[in-house]
């Protein structure tokens, strides 16, 4: 395996407490002496604190008791050594020995041990050494103290690992939190970081890479491991770029998008401006009659098929010369309106891949027909956010302490992919394997987003059934690669036009840039 595979696999790495402390105890067996771990790690996050912070005069380490206060000590001792001036706060009174060898030897060299938390406040930067990975439960009154009198100084923090006060596996908050502004993660990334509730405290999150032998980590994990984060060069390779010489429309997939209603008119154009990018080589619509003239305006390269209306607005019910067994997927549920429910039912009985999102999913829940879903002879795409995800699985949603294990629980009962929308995207298959999406925005935070990717996720499962033969996985491949081009496009129209400027059609115009600048950058690009 080359280097820059051997990175690319250890960015897509996500591991529990749990099983970080099986890996590490493998090397530590293996003859990887815990000191030379501790020395090898710290010259990594001293060489980034000096990267991350080249003008910075004192450092203040907040030091804890087990070898994560350790590793802290060794990076104060390294950038004493490199002229930085040093201050040590330690407010536990026992330590593990190898930490308190080292606090002795900074000691030594003149690095002041201060008593009082106060005397940190001149420092420039913070190093948070407290308590690393694997906290699970409250810290004390006095640290708890101190962690809210450090957050309210707001200076730059660089916390090891996962920011103090931060649980491991479900990011929850133990009573008080690092308000970090770097995170950098020792060796492999810690579910915790992946989670809503944590991003508040984690800050930009950066992995060290201690060289873990990829052995020994899929020995503990599987090969491949069952939860994963998304890479740019992972999102991309799923992605439909490349199409033979001789093919034709019909052969680079066929979708088809139930959408839409008198009162959400919007939705059923944002679903197609996202499926009309995904390079889809034939769009079908269908829409309430009196929308047709609309999208056929909008997308004149579609097929717009008008049905019939209720009184309210809502599709009917679908024209007979509409085929559902003639397409390679079927996109259904924005702007629908509970009253199609007819129209839904009517998809679900199709045994052709499926995307529900919105009205679909509400359907769905007011059906009580999600354990149905597992019937099913093609696969299902669910793409909650977490209101939906509560009416469709209300013994999985409250309480949620971690959107990884929810996502999981809710494809093994549905028998659907389940995608969960939030900050952190979490994707999960029915046989258990998770990818999450560790980039979004803000931004994305505006109606009618959840439309595009649905739009987008139609036109590409649609792609990847008509290129041959699909099974879960491929199909869960590119649904964690459209999850990502979604992001990736409201990042992009962020930085350009800020938080702000990123509604759902502005949002649909950045997708092919995005992909364009994915492409040119992937060659260099890994993380």
């Amino acid at each position: 395996m080359t280097a820059l595979a051997r990175t690319q696999a250890i960015q897509q790495i996500v591991v529990t407490a749990a099983q970080m402390r099986a890996i590490e105890a493998r090397l530590f067996a293996a003859g990887m002496p815990i000191e030379a771990l501790m020395e090898k790690v710290a010259g990594l996050i001293a060489r980034r604190v000096e990267a991350l912070y080249p003008d910075r005069q004192h450092l203040g380490v907040l030091v804890g008791p087990g070898h994560n206060g350790g590793d802290a000590l060794v990076v104060a001792r390294e950038l004493h050594f490199r002229g930085c001036a040093v201050s040590l706060y330690n407010p536990f009174p026992k330590l593990k020995e190898l930490t308190a060898q080292h606090q002795r030897y900074c000691q030594s060299l003149g690095m002041p041990l201060v008593e009082t938390l106060e005397a940190l406040q001149d420092c420039d930067v913070l190093l948070d050494g407290l308590f690393g990975f694997g906290l699970e439960r409250s810290p004390s009154d006095e640290i708890a103290d101190a962690v809210s009198q450090i957050n309210q100084w707001q200076k730059p923090i660089v916390s090891i690992d996962l920011p103090s006060g931060l649980h491991t596996d479900t990011g929850a908050v133990l009573r008080t939190a690092i308000r970090a502004t770097h995170t950098l993660c020792l060796g492999l990334w810690k579910q915790g970081l992946l989670q809503d509730q944590a991003l508040a405290y984690v800050g930009k999150a950066e992995l060290v890479d201690f060289d873990v032998p990829l052995s020994d980590a899929w020995a503990v994990l599987g090969n491949p491991p069952t939860v994963r984060r998304i890479t740019s060069q992972q999102a991309i390779t799923h992605l439909p770029l490349t199409r033979p010489a001789a093919t034709h429309k019909y052969k680079m997939g066929h979708a088809l998008l139930i959408c839409g209603s008198r009162r959400y008119a919007g939705g059923a154009l944002l679903t197609a401006l996202g499926a009309r990018a995904s390079g889809v080589g034939m769009l079908s619509i269908a829409v309430p009659q009196t929308l047709k003239a609309t999208l056929t305006a909008q997308l004149p390269e579609a097929l717009v098929w008008g049905c019939p209306e209720l009184d309210t607005g809502a599709i009917a019910q679908l024209p007979d010369e509409i085929d559902l067994s003639a397409y390679h997927t079927i996109a259904c549920g924005p702007g629908l309106t509970k009253d199609a429910s007819a129209v839904v039912q009517q998809v679900l009985s199709q045994t052709k891949p499926i995307v529900l999102d919105a009205d679909g999913l509400n359907i769905l829940a007011e059906m009580g027909s999600v354990p149905t879903l597992k019937a099913r002879q093609a696969a299902t795409i669910i793409t909650p956010h977490q209101g939906e995800f509560k009416r469709l699985f209300p013994d999985l949603a409250d309480p949620m302490p971690c959107r990884i294990t929810a996502a999981q629980r809710a494809a093994a009962t549905s028998g659907a992919i389940v995608l969960l929308k939030g900050a952190r995207v979490a994707i999960a298959s029915p046989e258990g394997a998770v990818w999450v999406n560790p980039d979004s925005t803000a931004a994305l935070a505006r109606g009618g987003s959840g439309d595009v990717l649905t739009g987008l996720l139609g036109g590409l499962v649609a792609q990847c059934v008509a290129a041959g033969p699909s099974s879960t996985d491929s199909i869960l491949d590119c649904v964690q690669s459209g999850a990502w081009w979604h992001a990736q496009a409201g990042i992009l129209a962020m930085q350009e036009r800020t938080l702000l400027g990123v509604d759902a059609l502005t949002l649909s115009q950045y997708l092919i840039p995005t992909l364009q600048l994915g492409i040119t950058s992937n060659v260099r690009y890994v993380g």
